[in-house]
């Protein structure tokens, strides 16, 4: 979808009508589903390990294993932890909740249900307020909020392995009952950019609350997104569901590839069929994998080998006895950390930071990181804004131009905040700290010692020209060099001044402090 279209009126696609030639307005409807599996050591019902990566079927107890006569036994700490999470997002978590049984078939999920808290669930009514802002793409950042409907404590199905060669299917039951959190979005998003925000925000946020370590790519956090187009003024139009979006930016392009498929079909006379797709991230397409236009009877019932879960709301609430609500709400709430729009607010009140620059820093975890042990260092003065604009400008080109993710960057925040001082010192400026930032990088890469930023700069002879004479002997030669330029400035072209601070860059192998030598040159060309 080109970029025009992703901006107009927040996704508002204009199309003219083959039959009247009148522009017809599409307005998209998005909602998304989220599954976050919770930071525990056990599963959701069972003792047995929730580790990524072990050889297949070495974390399976018997309970997960559907083995006749076992029973499950709920896992307090991921209560908490969905606690924790809905208190994070504004919910209202019920004082009592049930675990339902869905039952459908899968080769994975032996006992042929799923555990689950559809009807009466951990928490509801919530919202989440997230910033929009994509350098390149929006101007502007703003504010959108997206409704949580519900949040429930959910149990994990194993994973198939299908072997070609041999024509066989084999089952790893090792994310079977593995605790999930499911978080159900109202339909309040309107286009690929929102949906990849809001991913974003809670990203931030449950990184914060270690509830979910959120690495999309080991399937700790895995998005389905609902879309609908419709012309404004009219009823929803019929939805489709995108399953198990694996990264943030395939969100954005899911959402946005489904929303113009839908609009081309309608602009064409076709139907829209209420279906689940996938997302073909090679091809950047969402293909079809089944419909849903008979609605699956799930069968749900109470599921009878679990009791009612209450939680303690209140501080002298005696309700259920004490020893029934095992779980103490008003203790979770006093541990919640900061959460990242509050420090968004923070920084801007306490350093003066443009709210775009705020977003950029918060959005980047390691990047924020770098950020707070630079400003936070002891014993310093350091600029906020000096530092903000370093670590954006300077260090995120450099790894960019590296393909690498901050994550990556093996840089400690001393040698950072080294070249931070020598910039404010006036000793480098921003040129030779990229290449510093460059041959740090490399040498880490490479394996060597990583050397001391002064000592590198020290040794390459990279420090900053702001002795006067010299300033004014480069100024001078320059003058010289180009007669015909200081004769055009001198009859008025004042651009002129600009091609002469370029030769005095070059000069200098853009050494020289430029502010410096501009105002020289003005002195001396009058």
């Amino acid at each position: 979808m080109s970029l025009s279209n992703r901006l107009v009126c927040r996704y508002f696609a204009s199309t003219k009508s083959s039959k009247n030639n009148t522009r017809t307005k599409w307005k998209s409807v998005v909602g998304l589903e989220v599954h976050a599996q919770l930071e525990t050591k056990s599963k959701l019902f069972s003792g047995a390990r929730s580790t990524f990566g072990a050889a297949p079927n070495t974390c399976v107890s018997l309970f997960d294993a559907s083995i006749p006569g076992t029973l499950p036994v709920l896992n307090k700490s991921a209560v908490e932890l969905g606690v924790k999470t809905a208190l994070a997002l504004g919910c209202e978590v019920n004082s009592v909740s049930m675990f339902d049984r869905k039952h459908y078939f899968y080769a994975d999920l032996p006992t042929g249900y799923q555990i689950t808290q559809q009807r009466s669930p951990l928490a509801r009514r919530g919202s989440l307020s997230f910033p929009v802002f994509i350098p390149g793409i929006t101007k502007v950042p703003y504010y959108k909020s997206a409704r949580l409907h519900q949040l429930q404590l959910e149990q994990d199905s194993g994973k198939s392995l299908h072997d070609p060669v041999e024509r066989k299917s084999l089952v790893d039951l090792n994310r079977a009952g593995v605790a999930l959190m499911e978080l159900v979005f109202e339909p309040d998003l309107e286009s690929g950019e929102e949906a990849s925000a809001l991913v974003k925000e809670l990203i931030l946020i449950l990184t914060r609350l270690r509830s979910c370590s959120c690495k999309m790519e080991e399937g700790a956090l895995r998005v389905d997104a609902n879309i609908s187009v419709h012309m404004e003024n009219t009823p929803l139009g019929t939805r489709t569901e995108v399953k198990n979006i694996g990264s943030v930016r395939a969100v954005s392009q899911a959402v946005d590839y489904e929303i113009q498929r839908q609009i081309n079909i309608l602009n064409d006379g076709g139907t829209i069929h209420n279906e689940t797709r996938a997302w073909d991230a090679t091809r950047r397409i969402t293909v079809a994998m089944r419909d849903k236009e008979v609605v699956q009877d799930y069968r749900f019932m109470p599921e009878p080998n679990l009791p009612p879960l209450h939680l303690k709301l209140h501080e002298d609430s005696e309700e259920y006895g004490g020893d029934l609500a095992l779980v103490d709400v008003p203790k979770i709430q006093n541990t919640l950390p900061e959460l990242p729009e509050e420090t968004r607010q923070r920084i801007i009140q306490q350093h003066q930071l443009t709210p775009a620059i705020a977003i950029t820093l918060v959005n980047d975890i390691p990047l924020h990181d770098f950020y707070r042990a630079i400003v936070d260092e002891a014993d310093c003065n350091r600029s906020p804004k000096m530092v903000a604009n370093f670590l954006i400008n300077e260090l995120l080109t450099v790894l960019n131009s590296n393909k690498l993710e901050t994550d990556e960057c093996r840089l400690t925040s001393g040698q950072l905040a080294k070249i931070v001082d020598m910039l404010e010192e006036n000793k480098l400026n921003a040129h030779y700290a990229r290449l510093v930032l460059q041959e740090l990088l490399a040498d880490g890469v490479a394996g060597n010692k990583v050397n001391c930023p002064v000592e590198m700069v020290t040794r390459n002879n990279w420090l900053l020209i702001t002795d006067e004479e010299q300033i004014r002997q480069f100024c001078k030669d320059a003058m010289e060099r180009n007669p015909k330029v200081v004769e055009k400035y001198r009859k008025g072209k004042e651009k002129m001044l600009y091609a002469l601070a370029g030769e005095v860059a070059k000069a200098s192998e853009q050494k020289i402090d430029m502010a410096r030598a501009v105002e020289m040159l003005k002195d001396m060309l009058k």
